[in-house]
């Protein structure tokens, strides 16, 4: 999944993306509110990291123009103030969570897991296709219990196509929420993950189709054929 950090404390910002990106998301890093708003306005994301004392624009006024345009995207704000009247004005503005510096990490990237699954749709944290289970917070994939060796990539597209069941996944929307800013990533690297994927996934008869020249689909598994059919 992709997430928006909007920090402006360096420190902080790069120890949260390390440690984002070591759990398998892809993170963009802005360090002021005006970079936040374009960014908002002009790409899509899983989720937004929103710390308030951003400079040249506040972290409110960035939610209050987020959620003006209509946009559910969840977000986590980041304060260093712990008062109750900001905690106030950031929910009533339309944040999902608050997190008061200092924090753990290991509870943001729970809190985390928390919002994108929200973001999704909620439900159980365990998706069930056939004899594939995702376990989204663990980030482990089995069939039929036998749990499969997948990098960070191929789990988070995984997630992708899970999410989208039975629906076309265009190979620009995968780069879009597999990728960071500046990383070159090809249609041809795309492809390259799908097929490392579908081998892994395919024993147990979980089909990834291609459609060719527009993208992928997770078959639903009722339709899908079994693997020895022509």
């Amino acid at each position: 999944m992709r997430i928006l950090l909007a920090e402006d404390d360096s420190v902080l910002a790069d120890g949260l993306t390390r440690s984002l990106r070591q759990s398998g998301y892809a993170i963009d890093c802005v360090k002021n509110g005006q970079e936040a708003d374009t960014a908002l306005s002009t790409q899509e994301f899983d989720l937004l990291i929103l710390d308030l004392g951003l400079p040249k624009m506040p972290g409110l006024e960035v939610l209050r123009r987020l959620r003006s345009r209509g946009s559910l995207l969840p977000v986590l704000i980041l304060t260093a103030a712990d008062s109750i009247e900001q905690r106030v004005n950031g929910l009533d503005l339309g944040a999902d969570d608050y997190m008061a510096k200092p924090f753990a990490l290991s509870e943001l990237e729970a809190r985390v897991r928390a919002l994108t699954r929200r973001g999704q749709g909620g439900g159980s944290t365990v998706i069930k296709h056939g004899p594939l289970t995702y376990d989204q917070v663990g980030r482990s994939a089995y069939i039929n219990d036998q749990m499969l060796d997948l990098s960070a990539r191929e789990l988070g597209l995984l997630e992708i196509l899970l999410a989208r069941t039975g629906r076309l996944v265009s190979k620009e929307q995968l780069v879009d929420h597999l990728c960071e800013w500046g990383e070159e990533v090809s249609n041809n690297a795309i492809e390259v993950y799908v097929h490392r994927l579908r081998k892994k996934i395919e024993v147990g008869g979980v089909r990834i189709a291609t459609v060719r020249g527009l993208g992928y689909c997770l078959e639903k598994f009722s339709d899908a054929p079994r693997p020895d059919s022509k």
